[in-house]
């Protein structure tokens, strides 16, 4: 699993100006003229928790290259109407592009809302970008994702240059195992009570509050404890911390429930991580005795 992400800043820049959201070209009389607009989806500015002792340290912004190993940005441009008049995706590593993360429109004279969704990409992924507050992972798994929606004004044919940088928007959960996965341990299924796949890209909170299931299959070889994670969509606000029921289903070849762990109340939080870590290879179902650490930079260990 990649390295433990916690939180993100939101940093925006543009030649055209300083810290407004709205962003302008200079005006001429060119009505019907269009405007090459580039895109630079050029950071993202996190906080890191170290592992696996924890302690916040803040990192440097990183370009999406550096940062993911498999990606995919998808960029939109929306009218004043709502219609979309422009969307490409780059996936890392196709060759469709010269600098992943840069993108050029040429968009009519008027304003728009942009969109930029920066996600973990691997084979069999599924993403659908509807409008500035539709988006949805419709394959079995959300993945870590970031994003930006801000208006963006075309008043000439003159290019205008934006560089943004996207904030994370998914929470992550990590089941970490205490016992040794014994012989015959295929998946582990992980179940969220509420939390969903598909999100607003403008909020950040989930559309659906229904939950979902995710199945993994832990790459430790038998004898070895596990570890495996899923990145779910709340539909609490960045400051609030949620209360979820996880429960982890332990499976065989044929998808067999061998054991299964149910922990009440887990605290998920948006761009924070939480790790369940206890025995998962075991009939008992027993969750009690619960320790909670906990603060607004670091991230949660509960342990069962």
């Amino acid at each position: 699993m990649k390295k433990t992400i916690l939180a993100a800043i939101v940093l925006l820049a543009a030649t055209s100006c300083s810290n407004e959201s709205e962003l302008t070209a200079v005006e001429n009389n060119a009505e019907q003229a269009t405007a090459p607009v580039r895109v630079h989806v050029s950071d993202f500015s996190i906080t890191q928790e170290e592992m696996p002792s924890g302690g916040g340290t803040t990192r440097s912004a990183e370009t999406p290259d550096s940062y993911f190993s498999g990606g995919a940005i998808t960029l939109a441009f929306y009218n004043a109407e709502g219609t979309e008049v422009y969307k490409t995706t780059q996936f890392m590593g196709d060759g469709s592009y010269t600098t992943f993360g840069e993108f050029t429109a040429n968009l009519s004279v008027g304003s728009y809302t942009m969109v930029a969704v920066a996600r973990a990409y691997y084979d069999g992924d599924a993403f659908t970008l509807t409008s500035p507050t539709e988006a949805a992972y419709t394959s079995e798994r959300p993945r870590e994702t970031f994003s930006k929606v801000q208006t963006v004004t075309v008043t000439s044919a003159s290019p205008l240059d934006i560089n943004v940088t996207l904030n994370r928007i998914s929470a992550m959960l990590t089941i970490q195992s205490t016992d040794a996965r014994p012989a015959g341990i295929a998946r582990i299924r992980t179940t969220y009570a509420k939390g969903g796949k598909s999100f607003n890209p403008t909020t950040g909170i989930a559309t659906s509050d229904t939950g979902f299931s995710q199945t993994n299959t832990p790459s430790a070889p038998i004898g070895s404890t596990i570890m495996v994670s899923s990145c779910p969509f709340l539909s609490s606000a960045d400051d609030v911390e949620e209360q979820i029921n996880i429960t982890i289903d332990v499976l065989d070849a044929s998808d067999n429930v061998l054991f299964t762990k149910t922990v009440n109340n887990v605290p998920l939080r948006r761009n924070r991580q939480t790790t369940l870590s206890g025995a998962i290879f075991t009939a008992s179902t027993s969750s009690a005795g619960f320790q909670l650490e906990t603060s607004w930079l670091l991230g949660n260990t509960v342990e069962f």
